[in-house]
Formats: C-alpha cells, sequence, structure tokens
C-alpha cells in the first residue's frame, strides 16, 4: 500500500498530520505531503502497523486530498 496528497485539492486542515503522523506532515507551503516521499511519484510506501492510520486519515480528509494506491 502506498499513498500520496492531492496538492491541488489539499487544504491544510492538517487532520491527516494528526491521525498519522508517522506518514503526513505539513510542508513549506501550508500543504500535508507524505514523510520521505519517493522523488519520482511523491508517494510513501506505508508500514503494516500504519496501514489502518492511513485509511482513517483518507476517509476523514475534507476534500478527499489523500490518495491510498493498494
Amino acid at each position: 500500500m502506498k499513498a500520496k496528497v492531492k496538492k491541488d485539492t489539499c487544504i491544510g486542515c492538517g487532520a491527516c498530520t494528526t491521525i498519522a503522523d508517522q506518514i503526513f506532515q505539513i510542508g513549506d507551503d501550508g500543504l500535508a505531503e507524505v514523510i520521505n516521499p519517493t522523488e519520482a511519484e511523491k508517494v510513501q510506501e506505508i508500514p503494516e502497523e500504519e496501514r489502518e492510520n492511513v485509511m482513517d486519515a483518507a476517509e476523514s480528509c475534507p476534500t478527499g486530498a489523500i490518495e491510498v494506491i493498494e
């Protein structure tokens, strides 16, 4: 499983950083981003122990900006 933040949709509310702080952070632009993304795709591989948190964060995002890739 991988996660990605769609910057054109994110409003920077921070819900994802509260729910999955090991995966998401607020970047210098004030929008959410994954921590340690791959350069090419801006995605992060999600460890097994964080999967539920990432799914909760995606479901809690008010704009649907978190993309989960199975």
